[in-house]
């Protein structure tokens, strides 16, 4: 059985899934993983999309190959290590992203009122100012007001709508909203309660088509720099869907204007 009353640290639960107990029993971690995400929506679990898992095979024909997986809340974890067959790279992705999906469970994960204080004064320290004058006028009040829209959800939760936030910054959105005078709690509350779907996906890509008109060439050195940035965040076991979706946006931009990547 995956899960048990005793306090699971990651590494337990990683040797547990790869199948490293007494009976040395290996567990059908794509089966466990949906279950785990269907066992979540049944016990009333707010998911949008469904407790569907998506897996994202990279196109190869020969390995080492590459599998990514997307979890109903939005998270993506890739595959670890070398796999030598198509089948492997799906198990190592599903076994990344079980363990991360229990972890994520444990009471440690929960975002409370403490951890905000102590994420906030974390922050402000590293701004350089006092806590009052960091929260005024800098990204800092941003960032407060995310964690507290986020209270008594997981981590894997914040990081899913700090994943929004990464990608409109990275591509311009952000400031081009600062000078339409919009605040940023404004901006924060908007896209708070805004899925990042095909529709958003479609709009960045668009500016970066834009973007390619004035600076030729943009489009192809970002998708270079994302792609190792992608590959060097899987490599590393993190989650991934900011790089992925820096990624996606890029590709799909790169083609609808055409041309091969340098």
């Amino acid at each position: 059985m995956l899960m048990s009353d005793g306090p699971w640290s990651p590494e337990h639960i990683y040797q547990e899934i790869v199948g490293y107990g007494k009976t040395h029993h290996r567990v059908n971690v794509v089966e466990e993983l949906q279950e785990f995400w269907q066992m979540k929506a049944a016990r009333g679990a707010s998911l949008k999309n469904g407790a569907l898992v998506i897996y994202e095979s990279v196109p190869s024909a020969t390995p080492p190959y590459v599998c990514f997986v997307t979890l109903p809340g939005g998270s993506c974890f890739g595959s670890y290590g070398v796999c030598p067959t198509k089948a492997e790279a799906r198990r190592s992705a599903a076994r990344i992203a079980l363990m991360n999906s229990v972890y994520n469970e444990q009471p440690s994960r929960k975002i409370t009122q403490e951890f905000i204080e102590g994420a906030v004064a974390d922050a402000s320290h590293g701004y350089g100012g006092q806590r009052n004058e960091a929260e005024n006028g800098t990204g800092i009040g941003a960032y407060r007001f995310m964690l507290v829209q986020s209270l008594g959800k997981t981590m894997l939760e914040f990081q899913e709508l700090m994943t929004v936030f990464q990608l409109l910054h990275w591509n311009g959105s952000l400031k081009a909203m600062r000078e339409r005078q919009c605040s940023r709690q404004e901006v924060v509350q908007h896209y708070s309660h805004r899925a990042l779907d095909d529709d958003m996906r479609s709009q960045m890509a668009l500016d970066w088509i834009a973007r390619e008109q004035e600076i030729p060439g943009i489009i192809a050195r970002e998708l270079n720099l994302a792609e190792r940035d992608l590959e060097q965040a899987r490599l590393a076991g993190r989650e991934l869907r900011f790089p992925k979706e820096k990624k996606d946006i890029l590709t799909l931009a790169s083609s609808q204007v055409g041309g091969p990547m340098d």
